[in-house]
């Protein structure tokens, strides 16, 4: 009877293991995707649609503070 439980127990260890070995293999540690690269322009019209106008910068969204304000810091 023992070695009946006994032999469940590691069959379903080591079916337990297998599938878990068999999820893990060919993971390669994650990397960084790489920027794809744009084919180079040949003609003209390809060129314009590219040359798109720039974005403008974006607004600064940190308020900077005042001298008033770093002074009233420093006192505090």
């Amino acid at each position: 009877m023992a070695d009946l439980v006994k032999e469940l127990i590691s069959g379903v260890v080591d079916s337990v293991l297998k599938e878990i070995l068999k999820k893990t293999t060919g993971r390669a540690t994650t990397k960084r995707k790489r920027r794809k690269t744009h084919p180079a322009a040949t003609t003209t019209a390809a060129r314009k649609a590219t040359s798109a106008k720039p974005k403008p910068p974006r607004k600064q969204v940190s308020k900077r503070r005042t001298a008033a304000g770093r002074s009233r810091q420093r006192r505090s």
